[in-house]
C-alpha cells in the first residue's frame, strides 16, 4: 500500500506529464499544420512568381524527399539524446520554414522552406508520438497512439483550410498564413520546454542512415500493405500538389477555401479511416481500403475528364478512407508478425516507400502535364492508380492477410 507522503510525491508527477502530454500533442498539431499551409495557396504562386504546375510538384516533392531522409537519418535520434531536444529541434525547423515563406520572392526560400518544413515533420513524427507514448499510463497507450494520429493528420488538415480561408477573406494571402505559423510555432517551442525529459539514458548526438530491409516475417503482408498505402499517398501527393491550379484553371473555380477544403476532406478521411481500424480486422480493413482507393481513383479521372466538381470531392472523401483503412491495417498486419528486434527497420522501410509514393508521381504528373496537359495526365494517373489498387484488391481476396501465422 502507498504511504500518504507517496501519493502527495506523485501527484505533482501525474499532473506534470499531464500538462507535458497536452503541450506536446499541441507542438505535434502546429508542426503538422504548417506543413501544408502552402497547399490552397499554389495557384497564387503560379499566378505571382511565375510558377508552372511541374515546379509546383517539385516544390511539393522537396518536402516528400525531406522528409524520408529525416525518418531515415535521424529515425531514432531521439531515443538516444532525448526526446525534449529532437522536438524543439523540429519546432525550431517548422519556424524557419514560416520565416523562409515569409520572406520569399522567388522559387529558392520556397524550396528551403518546403525543405526545412520536411525535416520538421520527420523529427516530429516519429519523436512526437514516442514522447506521447512516454508520458501516458500503459493502459492508455492505445488512446495515446489515437491521439498522436489525430493530432498529426489533423494539423495536416487544418493547415490547409486556414490558408485557404485567409487567403480567400484576409489581406495578404502570401504573408498573413506564415504570420500566425510562426506566432504559434514560437509558442509551440517555449510549451515543449517545459516538457518533462522521458528517456533517462541520453548519449551523445549521432547522425547515421538506417538500414532499410523487410523481414522475412512479414513479406507476404508488406506488398498489398505497401501497395495499398502507397497507391493512396499518391493520389492525395497528387491531390495536394495540383488541385489548386485545377480548381483554377479547369472548372474556373479561384476560390482558395474550395482549394483548402479538398485537401482537408482527404486528410481528415485518412484519420477517421486509421481510427476505423481499431474496429476492424486486418484483413478486411485491407479490402474496404483497396476497393475505396479503386472507387476514388475512378471519380478522380472522372472529375479531370469530364471538369466536374463533385466527383473530385467524393474521391478526395473516399481516398482518405482507403487510405487510412489501408495504412492502418498494414501497419497493424506489419507490426503484428514483424520480431520486435526488426520492427524499427521494417516500419521504416514501410514509410519510406510511402512517402516515395507521395512524390515521385506528383512530379510525374507535373512532366506529364506539360506534354499531355493537366487534365490527360490526371487522368491517365487515375487509371494507373485504380489498376494499381484493383491489383492489390485481388491479390487480398486471393491470399488474405489473415492467413499468415503470427510470429
Amino acid at each position: 500500500m502507498p504511504t500518504e507522503r507517496t501519493l502527495q510525491a506523485s501527484a505533482p508527477a501525474r499532473h506534470a506529464r499531464r500538462l507535458g502530454f497536452a503541450l506536446v500533442g499541441y507542438a505535434f498539431l502546429v508542426t503538422m499544420l504548417g506543413t501544408t499551409l502552402p497547399t490552397p495557396l499554389y495557384s497564387i504562386y503560379q499566378r505571382q512568381l511565375g510558377f508552372s504546375p511541374l515546379v509546383v510538384t517539385v516544390i511539393f516533392a522537396v518536402y516528400a524527399v525531406a522528409v524520408v531522409a529525416t525518418l531515415l537519418l535521424a529515425g531514432r535520434l531521439s531515443d538516444e539524446i532525448g526526446r525534449r531536444p529532437v522536438l524543439v529541434a523540429a519546432m525550431l525547423f517548422s519556424a524557419a520554414s514560416a520565416v523562409c515563406f515569409l520572406l520569399t520572392h522567388g522559387l529558392t526560400l520556397v524550396l528551403v522552406g518546403r525543405a526545412f518544413s520536411g525535416i520538421s515533420a520527420g523529427l516530429f513524427t516519429g519523436s512526437g508520438t514516442a514522447a506521447l507514448l512516454d508520458l501516458t499510463e500503459e493502459s492508455g497507450r492505445a488512446r495515446a497512439t489515437a491521439i498522436g494520429v489525430g493530432v498529426n493528420l489533423g494539423g495536416l488538415a487544418a493547415g490547409t483550410m486556414l490558408a485557404g480561408l485567409l487567403a480567400e477573406w484576409a489581406p495578404d494571402p502570401l504573408r498573413l498564413p506564415y504570420v500566425i505559423d510562426l506566432g504559434l510555432a514560437a509558442a509551440g517551442v517555449v510549451a515543449l520546454l517545459a516538457v518533462p525529459e522521458t528517456v533517462p539514458d541520453r548519449s551523445r548526438l549521432r547522425l547515421r542512415f538506417e538500414r532499410l530491409g523487410i523481414a522475412p516475417e512479414v513479406r507476404s503482408v508488406f506488398l498489398p500493405a505497401v501497395l495499398a498505402g502507397g497507391a493512396g499517398f499518391a493520389v492525395i501527393g497528387v491531390l495536394t500538389a495540383v488541385s489548386s491550379i485545377f480548381l483554377a484553371t479547369a472548372l474556373g473555380l479561384t476560390s482558395h477555401a474550395l482549394a483548402g477544403f479538398v485537401v482537408f476532406l482527404a486528410m481528415g478521411s485518412v484519420a477517421a479511416g486509421q481510427l476505423a481500424v481499431r474496429r476492424i480486422r486486418e484483413t478486411p480493413a485491407l479490402i474496404v481500403g483497396a476497393a475505396a482507393l479503386v472507387a476514388s481513383a475512378v471519380l478522380l479521372g472522372v472529375a479531370l475528364g469530364a471538369t466536374l466538381l463533385a466527383p473530385l470531392l467524393a474521391g478526395a472523401l473516399l481516398v482518405g478512407i482507403g487510405t487510412g483503412l489501408s495504412v492502418g491495417a498494414g501497419l497493424a498486419a506489419i507490426n503484428n508478425r514483424a520480431p520486435v528486434a526488426r520492427r524499427g527497420e521494417t516500419a521504416s522501410t514501410f514509410f519510406a516507400v510511402i512517402y516515395a509514393a507521395l512524390a515521385l508521381p506528383a512530379i510525374g504528373v507535373g512532366i506529364a502535364g506539360r506534354l499531355l496537359g493537366l487534365r490527360d495526365a490526371g487522368v491517365a494517373f487515375s487509371i494507373a492508380v485504380a489498376l494499381v489498387a484493383a491489383g492489390v484488391l485481388v491479390l487480398l481476396l486471393v491470399r488474405p492477410t489473415g492467413a499468415e501465422p503470427v510470429s
